[in-house]
């Protein structure tokens, strides 16, 4: 089993493949703007060495934001018409190409109508080698799915966890903030031992795991107790920002620069 973070590029989400020695899938897909890069970015991945004609087999998204979900059709036409998997309160905003919950309006584009099949909490994909296992996280948006690697602990949060340092928005179309704190909870209680989050790089180790769920938590639950809302110091997030950003920075974002570096 190889496991491949696909750096988000501008706006783009972290994008990750799961090779395994029967299938290989890919979890998010990003906008549409690097969509022909990312089809060039994935097959350079799987056909390495003697691995000469290797492709996706499955695409399974997080939710439908534009960052997450916006290239998956191009990907999957590139795969041979590969099916994506989404949950459900999420199919029919893709397949009409809702712009505005979506949020592809925010970034001024269009969201291309993508035809999807449902996925929900505990449904898996065998590899071979390993299984991918979905798990049911809502809060930045009804449809926030994590995929979770069980063999190796291995995590992919979506929007759930932005970053280590940012914490998830809930005042977005379909959003919630006690889901999203159930959610984070729910994380906890798996014991990934490594989270690819929307944003940067993979957060890892149990000490470190452990600060970060304990932070957004905290962050969340002080909302929740301040009426859902954010505090006053903290900036109103950029026009295109499906998180929050802290004035002055969480202590958490000196150690994931140096994480950056890694």
């Amino acid at each position: 089993m190889r496991i491949i973070r696909l750096p988000g590029i501008h706006h783009d989400a972290n994008a990750v493949v799961f090779s395994g020695s029967t299938s290989n899938l890919l979890v998010d897909a990003g906008t549409t703007w690097y969509q022909m890069l990312q089809v060039e970015r994935i097959s350079g991945h799987l056909n390495r060495g003697e691995d000469s004609n290797k492709s996706l087999d499955n695409i399974l998204l997080t939710c439908r934001r534009y960052p997450f979900a916006g290239g998956a059709k191009h990907i999957s036409q590139e795969n041979g018409d590969i099916p994506i998997y989404i949950h459900s309160d999420a199919i029919s905003v893709l397949e009409t190409g809702d712009f505005y919950s979506t949020w592809a309006n925010r970034y001024d584009s269009d969201m291309p109508s993508t035809e999807c099949q449902p996925i929900s909490q505990g449904d898996s994909f065998d590899l071979g080698d390993g299984e991918i296992v979905a798990i049911s996280l809502p809060g930045h948006c009804s449809d926030g799915m994590g995929y979770f690697e069980t063999k190796r602990g291995v995590l992919v949060a979506g929007p759930t966890i932005p970053r280590a340092d940012s914490p998830a928005r809930w005042d977005m179309p379909g959003g919630s903030l006690p889901e999203l704190i159930t959610s984070l909870k729910t994380i906890q209680d798996l014991s990934p031992r490594s989270i690819v989050p929307a944003r940067g790089p993979a957060i890892k180790g149990e000490m470190r795991i452990s600060d970060v769920l304990t932070q957004h938590l905290q962050f969340l639950e002080e909302c929740q107790e301040n009426n859902g809302e954010v505090p006053r110091s903290w900036p109103r997030p950029a026009r295109t920002a499906y998180f929050l950003t802290s004035e002055p920075p969480w202590p958490l974002l000196e150690k994931e620069k140096l994480g950056d570096k890694q």
